[in-house]
């Protein structure tokens, strides 16, 4: 199935993660892509050849390495979208898929010591030293033996800086209603197609708390109303609007998060398909959102983890 020619996504955040592999999906399928990242100059190396790989499925990719989260890097890439879309073209997908957060902790966190007793437990059980026990706990663990997490020190959180209005601001600002502000400019230079999907992604931290995701969580909140808003008020116009909740990812973003090899090891257990989420999976469901037959959807949080939340 290839999308008409005319059609193009604006993918904010196109650079890794979903982003990336949502982009590469729609290449493949005859999307015209505008992707808006910001990276630094040594990072581009590994990510242009990807954006090269895409030009080469036959479709218009053009790219923006700037601040899209400010109304100046907003403006350059709707201004030159207006050139590229000329008279026919128009924009059937808006993604959001920005991780910028503030990952700092509000309260300082107090070590039990429970795992090393549990370490030291067992290894006097089996007459070995415990620094000898912990050693092989931690390489297994690393090498993917999942089920040891419980005997693991806890992750070591940054405890001289905790979470402030700015940082509230800040988060909230690029994960939760930034997409608004795309929208509306999407909308008012009547750049949407008939049939347009605005998409944006949340994640588990929506309703269960991890430790350094308070920020992050209150913005997936705040997207997760503002999304069902749009759903209501751009409906007259032809606009979609849900989210996806990813399953747990190991994407950058994931491992920013204090903790995250914790959590990874978490969903790869509970997990009926006992595996994480891959950015594939998610870009699956991505594309699919795109196609025609997926237009009465509508408002929607849909579940991209294989049953991960139900296990």
């Amino acid at each position: 199935m290839r999308f008409a020619p005319d059609l193009w996504s604006v993918i904010i955040g196109g650079s890794s993660g979903f982003g990336l592999a949502a982009a590469q999906k729609l290449a493949a399928h005859g999307m015209n892509l505008c992707i808006v990242h910001r990276d630094r100059r040594g990072a581009m190396r590994a990510i242009e050849p990807a954006f090269e790989e895409m030009k080469s499925k036959g479709v218009r990719v053009i790219t923006f390495n700037l601040d899209g989260l400010s109304s100046d890097g907003r403006t350059k890439v709707l201004d030159a979208m207006a050139t590229e879309l000329g008279e026919k073209g128009k924009v059937r997908l808006l993604l959001h898929s920005v991780a910028f957060g503030n990952l700092k902790l509000l309260a300082p966190v107090i070590d039990t010591g429970a795992p090393q007793q549990a370490r030291k437990k067992i290894a006097n059980g089996l007459g070995v030293s415990p620094e000898a026990f912990t050693h092989s706990v931690q390489d297994a663990f690393e090498n993917g033996e999942y089920r040891l997490y419980p005997l693991m020190d806890p992750p070591v959180y940054n405890d001289r800086q905790f979470l402030d209005e700015s940082d509230f601001s800040r988060t909230v600002h690029a994960m939760g209603h930034n997409i608004v502000e795309w929208t509306y400019d999407l909308f008012n230079r009547g750049m949407f197609a008939n049939d347009g999907r605005v998409l944006s992604l949340t994640s588990e931290g929506n309703t269960i708390a991890w430790r350094g995701y308070a920020a992050v969580s209150a913005a997936k909140a705040v997207l997760e109303a503002v999304s069902r808003s749009m759903a209501v008020e751009f409906a007259p116009y032809g606009i979609r609007s849900n989210v996806i909740q990813a399953g747990v990812t190991d994407t950058p973003a994931l491992r920013a998060i204090p903790g995250s090899d914790r959590i990874k090891a978490q969903a790869a257990l509970r997990n009926p398909f006992g595996r994480l989420t891959t950015p594939k999976d998610v870009a699956d469901v991505i594309f699919l959102l795109c196609l025609d037959e997926a237009a009465w959807i509508n408002g929607a949080l849909i579940c991209a983890d294989g049953g991960e939340r139900i296990a």
